[in-house]
């Protein structure tokens, strides 16, 4: 097991933990976080009583799980950022408008700031900084059981605290010139230094040197310990997640201030974007992957220090229960045709082999993978790589065994191993996410940032004439309405509209992809960005290998910009047809002209 690094750098998680394994993320053993050992279970109760006396032989580092990193005060309200950093409410900068973003552009998400870390640097959302449910029941909880050892303290005992800065642990000399700060508190180690954090006098890169005062070494270590065995135990009853009801493993907090398992994230995202507590809108994305949506990485310090050996307990048995129904592999693959996240599809089963497996998709999770088949190759699988996991939402058998599925998209993924059980295939995956909302928001400002900087009086867009729009006053087939060498320049917001307008116009020409039973399948264009590009390319008459690429775009507005191009090559090739069979015919009487096809 670990030991406390003293030392007053921020605890952060592993890079070299899978983004896709949560189980990975908290039990490798290269993080740097705080590792508090665990006597939990240990045979030996001489080798128990030396874990427990190493764990509180630096009370600095316990005590730094509590404090802020701006004011360096225990912390208030703690408010858990967008990039997994918490600090106080209090400390969060001053908001300030966004510019050049058309989508979510909820009023909420207008204002942001500047995050405070360095390492971070990115501009969060208010909308994404509320306050950490989770945190401050810990807080509230380490509150109380400090007070109650303050009341039953022996008075008789104190420590003296020597406070030194980062340089006078370098054994440099200080820079700023100042002497070493040193004190006499009340209490042990963990609880004098508690109060000195408390107080203002102790900043969070600070180490400090111990000394006791009126006790004896042993009943110095007799106090830490008993006040770590509580803050232990106390801590415990709320790091349960609402969910499974297990130990958190790898935390991520919602927008809203609750706190979950990611993987436990994940399954309540594959059925609502609720939160199960508060109701509020998840505003993150289905896979929740450790790049998009970091973890809490106090929770995670807290949970990897006080807890190691339960961690490591419960990742074991999360990597087994994700192989035991595969042969090892995560999931079965249903090699058939296209399938989009988000929009139904309905297949008829009736090979024997893709009967087995949807027999045991309903054993299970009612999930399985679906990839596009292709021509084989020598050396290459006869499917894709990139396909899209389905949920079985009804299923109606018949008597041969054949059976009708209706099924619905809910992420997708990549191939990285397969193999065949039973004659289907079986696959491990990593799953392929979007961007976050932030990062979808900071995209769009760039882009039309750039374009307006780069933009000459000739170039731009008439005010009164807004993309996507037509003149009433046009008799002649027009070229393409959509501007496809300058789609940077257009906002999320008016690329969704450009292609809305445009399944408008084609319902009212009744072309034969828009027909009633199609929408009765996949439901009336959406105007949601998001879910625009997958109606979109469920219905449009466009080749496979270009829906295909959909499917490896992290980007909403990179994928509407696809769809935008299919339709301006769509509206290409009717104005060339139009052009080529168009006759001009000349009315001998009236001497009027005529346009005919």
């Amino acid at each position: 097991m670990s030991s406390i690094r003293a030392n007053g750098s921020q605890p952060s998680l592993s890079s070299t933990s899978s983004d896709d394994d949560p189980a990975s993320t908290l039990a490798s053993g290269e993080t740097n976080n705080v590792a508090v050992p665990n006597p939990a279970g240990t045979e030996n109760p001489e080798a128990s009583a030396g874990l427990l006396l190493d764990a509180v032989k630096d009370a600095r580092q316990i005590i730094r799980l509590f404090q802020c990193q701006i004011c360096h005060k225990v912390l208030q309200n703690p408010i858990t950022l967008p990039c997994g950093y918490s600090i106080c409410r209090a400390c969060l900068p001053e908001t300030r408008p966004r510019d050049n973003i058309s989508w979510p552009a909820t009023a909420i998400r207008l204002h942001g700031f500047d995050c405070p870390f360095p390492d971070c640097g990115k501009e969060h959302a208010a909308a994404d900084c509320a306050s950490d449910i989770m945190l401050n029941k810990v807080l509230a909880i380490v509150k109380n059981v400090v007070a109650s050892q303050a009341s039953s303290e022996h008075p008789h005992y104190s420590t003296h605290i020597t406070v030194r800065d980062q340089w006078g642990v370098a054994g440099l000399p200080s820079l700023e010139e100042k002497e070493p700060e040193s004190r006499v508190l009340d209490g042990g180690r963990i609880l004098a230094t508690y109060t000195l954090a408390e107080l203002g006098k102790l900043a969070y890169d600070n180490e400090v040197l111990y000394s006791s005062l009126g006790a004896g070494e042993d009943e110095a270590s007799k106090i830490d310990v008993e006040i770590f065995l509580k803050l232990k135990e106390s801590v415990k009853t709320e790091m349960d997640c609402q969910v499974c009801y297990a130990l958190f493993l790898d935390p991520i907090t919602t927008p809203c201030g609750h706190t979950y398992c990611r993987t436990c994230v994940r399954r309540i995202l594959d059925h609502s974007n609720l939160c199960p507590i508060c109701r509020r809108t998840i505003s993150m994305r289905a896979q929740v992957d450790q790049h998009v949506v970091p973890s809490n990485k106090r929770l995670v310090s807290m949970i990897n220090g006080f807890w190691a050996d339960l961690v490591a307990l419960r990742s074991q048995a999360y990597r087994l229960e994700q192989q035991a129904n595969h042969g090892g592999f995560d999931i079965p693959v249903f090699v058939c045709t296209m399938s989009f996240p988000s929009m139904p599809l309905f297949l008829h089963v009736f090979e024997p082999r893709y009967r087995l497996m949807i027999r045991r998709s309903m054993e299970g999770d009612r999930t399985f993978g679906m990839v596009l088949g292709r021509a084989p190759s020598q050396g290459e699988p006869d499917f894709m790589e990139l396909g899209v996991l389905l949920r079985i939402v009804n299923i109606e058998f018949f008597p041969d065994g054949r059976s009708l599925l209706e099924t619905v998209g809910i992420s997708r993924f990549r191939i990285t191993r397969h193999g065949f059980l039973d004659g289907y295939v079986v696959a491990n995956i990593e799953k392929v996410d979007d961007i976050s909302v932030a990062e979808e928001e900071a995209l769009e400002a760039a882009e039309i940032s750039r374009a307006n900087t780069s933009s000459t009086p000739e170039t731009e867009r008439s005010e009164s004439e807004p993309v996507g729009t037509e003149s009433p006053s046009t008799t002649q087939p027009s070229p393409t309405t959509i501007p496809v060498d300058d789609l940077d320049s257009i906002s999320t917001r008016e690329l969704v509209n450009l292609g809305v307008n445009f399944v408008g116009r084609m319902q009212a020409k009744s072309v034969h992809w828009l027909a009633a039973r199609i929408l009765t399948i996949y439901g009336e264009c959406p105007e949601n960005p998001a879910t625009f590009p997958w109606w979109f390319a469920s219905v449009f008459p466009v080749t496979d290998a270009e829906k295909y690429r959909l499917l490896g775009i992290s980007s909403v507005r990179e994928r509407l910009k696809i769809s935008c191009r299919w339709i301006a090559e769509w509206e290409a090739r009717t104005v060339s047809f139009l052009t080529r069979n168009l006759f001009i015919i000349t009315c001998p009487g009236t001497k009027q002209t005529l346009s005919v096809l």
